[in-house]
C-alpha cells in the first residue's frame, strides 16, 4: 500500500464531501441556472456552499466560483488591463506564466527576489511598489517550500500607491488566517479535502474586473459557464470541515512536523524554519538525487516540487530563487502531510526514504 505524502499537490477527499456530492450527481442533477423548481433547488445548494466558503475569508466581498485557482488568478491578472504588475520570483506558474505572457505583449512586470529563507525583503518590495503599479500578487503560503510571505505588509504597500493586492491563498486557505486587507483571494477546493475542478475568487466590494470568459453571464458576468452544484457543494462542505476541525488539524499537523524533523534530521530544511506552514517539509541531502529517490521509494508518494511542473526536467524555480544550485535543487524533496496522515505512516515512509538516500549518498 502506498503512503501518501503529497498534500501540497492535492489532498484526499473527505468522506463527508463525497457523501454530500453523490446525491447532486445522481439525483439532483438540474441546472442551477434554470428557473424551475428543480433548478432553484440546485441553485440553493450552490449558494449554501458559497456561504460556507466565504466564512473563512475576509468580511464583506463576493465569491465567484471558478474551475480552480489557476483560472481565478488568470481572471485577476488578465482582467486588470493596465498598469505595472509586481509579483515574487517564487510564485506559482499560474501567476508567473500569466504575467510573462502579458510582459511579452509589452506590459511592465517586476519580479521581486527572495532571500535564502524564501521571504521577500520588504525594503526591496517598498522600492519596487511605486506609483504606476496597478497590481501586486503574492502567495500566502508557498506551494513548494511552505514559507509564509508577509502578505499583510505587502498589501499595505500596494494600497499606499493605489494598487490592488491579489493573494494566492491556495495552500493557506482554512489553515492560515487570510489578512483582511487583501483585495482579491484565489482558492481551490482540492487543497482542503474537496473535489478537483472547482475553485473560487473572492473580490472585495467595489472591485471590477474585465471578464476573460464570455457566454451566459453567470457569476455576476465575470465567469460565464454552467456551475456544477456537486462540485460547489463539495467545496462548501470541505470548507466547513476546515473551520470545524481547525484546532484539531493544527495540533495533528504540528505533531507530525515535530516528528518529521527528528526522522529526517540528516537532511537540510529548504526555506525558513519559522515563517512556515508545518504541513510542508521541503528538504535536501548531499549526494541524493530526488528523481532516483522517488523511483527507489515506489511505495511512498512524495514530490520533487510543484506537481504542475513535474516531469519538466528543470530544477525548481523556487529552489533556484532561494539560492540553491541545480545539484542541490535536484537533491531536494517535498513531503506534505495533513489530516489523514498517521504517525505510523510517516515513520514507515521516513525509514524507506532514509535507507534509500543513505545508499545513494554512500561514497
Amino acid at each position: 500500500m502506498t503512503i501518501y505524502l503529497d498534500y501540497q499537490a492535492t489532498t484526499p477527499l473527505a468522506p463527508e464531501v463525497f457523501d454530500a456530492m453523490v446525491p447532486l450527481l445522481r439525483d439532483q442533477f438540474a441546472n442551477p441556472h434554470s428557473a424551475h423548481r428543480l433548478g432553484r433547488a440546485a441553485a440553493a445548494q450552490v449558494e449554501l456552499a458559497r456561504e460556507q466558503i466565504v466564512s473563512l475569508l475576509p468580511e464583506g466581498g463576493r465569491l465567484i466560483f471558478t474551475s480552480g485557482a489557476t483560472e481565478a488568478l488568470n481572471i485577476v491578472i488578465s482582467g486588470i488591463s493596465s498598469g505595472e504588475i509586481v509579483t515574487l520570483a517564487t510564485e506559482h506558474a499560474a501567476v508567473l506564466d500569466t504575467v510573462a505572457a502579458l510582459g511579452a505583449k509589452g506590459r511592465s512586470i517586476k519580479l521581486l527576489p527572495v532571500g535564502s529563507d524564501g521571504l521577500v525583503d520588504l525594503d526591496v518590495a517598498r522600492a519596487a511598489i511605486t506609483p504606476g503599479v496597478s497590481l501586486v500578487a503574492a502567495m500566502l503560503v508557498n506551494n513548494e517550500i511552505g514559507v509564509m510571505q508577509p502578505v499583510e505588509e505587502l498589501a499595505d504597500l500596494a494600497h499606499r500607491v493605489g494598487a490592488l493586492f491579489l493573494c494566492d491563498a491556495v495552500q493557506g486557505y482554512g489553515r492560515i488566517p487570510i489578512p483582511g486587507n487583501c483585495d482579491m483571494v484565489a482558492i481551490s477546493a482540492h487543497k482542503i479535502h474537496g473535489p478537483k475542478g472547482v475553485g473560487a475568487l473572492w473580490l472585495r466590494e467595489g472591485i471590477r474586473l474585465d471578464p476573460i470568459i464570455y457566454g451566459g453571464g453567470q457569476e455576476a458576468g465575470l465567469r460565464s459557464g454552467t456551475l456544477s452544484p456537486a462540485l460547489c457543494a463539495g467545496f462548501g462542505v470541505a470548507a466547513g470541515l476546515m473551520r470545524e476541525r481547525a484546532a484539531q488539524d493544527r495540533v495533528h499537523i504540528d505533531a507530525l512536523w515535530d516528528k518529521a524533523r527528528v526522522l529526517f534530521d540528516d537532511w537540510t530544511l529548504n526555506g525558513s524554519a519559522e515563517a512556515r506552514y508545518h504541513g510542508n517539509l521541503n528538504i535536501r541531502r548531499d549526494g541524493v538525487d530526488g528523481a532516483r529517490l522517488l523511483s527507489d521509494c515506489r511505495n511512498v508518494a512524495f514530490s520533487l516540487g510543484s506537481a504542475c511542473a513535474s516531469g519538466s526536467g528543470r530544477p525548481s524555480h523556487v529552489l533556484r530563487a532561494i539560492g540553491l544550485s541545480d545539484r542541490a535543487a535536484r537533491g531536494s524533496v517535498r513531503i506534505g502531510f495533513g489530516r489523514y496522515t498517521t504517525l505510523a505512516e510517516l515513520e514507515s515512509a521516513a525509514k524507506m526514504m532514509n535507507e534509500a538516500a543513505a545508499v545513494q549518498a554512500a561514497p
